[in-house]
């Protein structure tokens, strides 16, 4: 039986999966993650098929908002998932994941697990998506410097039609900013140009998505492929595009935290979660990218690899993760960010006195 309580912008949103087993004594599971239902659905049906007596509790919320709610209530979930690669880490740092050894495999990437603590268990391209109008203006763009290019050619024409993530809100948003500034010499240029077009800033990829879909917006930048994905196939105004000169990839994390109220429960999903059978139900019935080593063809890692090769930039699953996380260049990298995304404007504001 499902039960799916409202949804508000900051609030969990929550669905309850009763245990279908009466015959069994019922084991409580409660998941706390940044991962939409409709990816999130198909992996707890297909764990509550393999273990029915377990009563689900899955409360899905945003990426800073997850990490803000177990810190203040590190005992209430069994299990934790989240995108947001950075405060992932940073818990399973302080001490507040439980060793996984007996649930990883034994040929899991290396590169995928943190101590057997933390464990990467989806492999999730970041794209750009857009509209079919954006031809009328300019050249599809294909990579980051036709992207800047569009941007800085035909600014009037695409003001408050570009949407990207606010990276001081989003949790999300601010780990591809950290990655993206190390990564690409020009990424400042580009942060400049979506200023310069009044790119609106949201907190979540489904808001780029909406946009998109109404014509409202014309492009979408660093958008979550997994999310991405299903909407452009069911819609034939949009085109999802994955750059060709770099593409970060993000994956979700997942730990049992030390406190877990219902550990068995948390062992059993966790071991499912990894397992070929859950790294299946996540290649045929969601496109988050299964990661497991042994699988290949469609919706997994190794396919995309194949495809896009070492345009592909997974971030290293270690310690560089905190960097961005430490209190003065975080404030210093988001201070760069507003400064750079109002440069033009604070140009114009403050012309150059060339005397």
């Amino acid at each position: 039986m499902l039960y799916l309580l409202p949804f508000h912008a900051h609030a969990a949103q929550t669905l309850h999966l009763t245990a279908s087993d009466d015959a069994a004594p019922r084991q409580p599971l409660v998941i706390h993650a940044a991962l939409d239902l409709p990816q999130a659905r198909p992996l707890l049906d297909a764990f509550q098929r393999r273990h029915p007596e377990v009563d689900i509790t899955y409360r899905n919320l945003t990426t800073l908002a997850l990490n803000e709610r177990f810190l203040s209530h590190p005992g209430e979930a069994d299990v934790m998932i989240s995108s947001a690669m950075p405060w992932q880490f940073a818990l399973a740092n302080a001490g507040h994941a439980r060793p996984l050894r007996a649930h990883i495999p034994g040929d899991w990437p290396t590169w995928a697990h943190w101590r057997r603590e933390l464990v990467a268990f989806t492999f999730e391209p970041i794209v750009m998506v857009v509209h079919r109008e954006l031809a009328q203006i300019g050249a599809t763009p294909r990579n980051h410097a036709d992207l800047l290019e569009l941007l800085d050619t035909h600014p009037e024409a695409l003001a408050g039609r570009v949407a990207t993530y606010d990276p001081t809100s989003s949790g999300a948003g601010y780990a591809y900013a950290m990655e993206e500034s190390r990564l690409s010499p020009r990424y400042w240029d580009l942060v400049a140009a979506l200023g310069n077009v009044d790119a609106q800033l949201v907190e979540t990829t489904s808001q780029m998505l909406d946009g998109l879909q109404d014509g409202r917006f014309l492009i979408g930048y660093n958008l979550l492929g997994s999310y991405a994905t299903p909407v452009v196939e069911d819609d034939p105004d949009l085109m999802l595009i994955i750059p060709d000169d770099y593409t970060l990839v993000t994956q979700r994390l997942a730990f049992v935290p030390r406190q877990a109220p219902n550990p068995a429960s948390a062992s059993l999903f966790m071991s499912f979660l990894l397992s070929l059978e859950g790294q299946r139900t996540l290649a045929d019935a969601t496109t988050l990218g299964a990661l497991h080593p042994a699988m290949s063809g469609p919706g997994t890692a190794t396919q995309l690899r194949e495809r896009f090769g070492d345009a592909l930039r997974p971030p290293d699953l270690g310690p560089g993760l905190l960097a961005g996380l430490d209190r003065l260049k975080r404030q210093a990298l988001l201070a760069r960010w507003q400064r750079e995304f109002r440069r033009t404007l604070g140009n114009a504001e403050n012309p150059k006195n060339d005397e």
